[in-house]
């Protein structure tokens, strides 16, 4: 009888702990849960897309609802650099300009992670480094790292 009591009140414990689990994570109003994802920039060639998949996922989710960390490496590291530029809208002619869509996100809540393995290998300038981007050791081992922290991969 009283290993079936243990059993019992282990369980128990277990289904209140799963509980609390659920009731932390909460909803958002329009239905989604809280979220956290980690957006793989590895090519300057996407960075525009990916700041806009960025700013709609916060516009559906909710800034309060979400983290959102961003890891450049490679040529998507450039995205983090003042002065780079992305793709020209063809319907506006104005180019997209990487320094105010960071800012923006950023004031949002969104954060930067800029490999240092990059900044090294293509010869980054340091000061040239957008202020809200975090320099991490690797961007690879980065990205790894955050899934492990339950952040949820996405690659625009």
């Amino acid at each position: 009888m009283m290993k079936f009591t243990k059993a019992v009140a282990f369980a128990l414990i277990a289904m209140l702990g799963l509980g609390v689990t659920a009731a932390q994570a909460g909803t958002a109003k329009n239905g989604y849960d809280k979220q956290k994802a980690v957006y793989h920039v590895n090519n300057v060639h996407s960075a525009t897309g990916a700041l806009r998949n960025i700013k709609n996922h916060l516009n559906a989710v909710g800034d309060e609802n979400i983290e959102i960390i961003v890891v450049t490496h490679s040529s998507g590291a450039f995205a983090m650099v003042d002065g780079a530029m992305g793709k020209k809208n063809p319907k506006t002619g104005k180019v997209y300009d990487f320094r105010d869509q960071i800012a923006s996100l950023a004031n949002r809540g969104v954060k930067f992670d800029i490999c240092a393995n990059t900044i090294r290998g293509k010869k980054i300038d340091k000061s040239k480094i957008n202020e809200n981007a975090e320099v991490v050791p690797s961007g690879v081992a980065e990205v790894v790292a955050l899934q492990q922290k339950g952040y949820y991969y996405v690659k625009p």
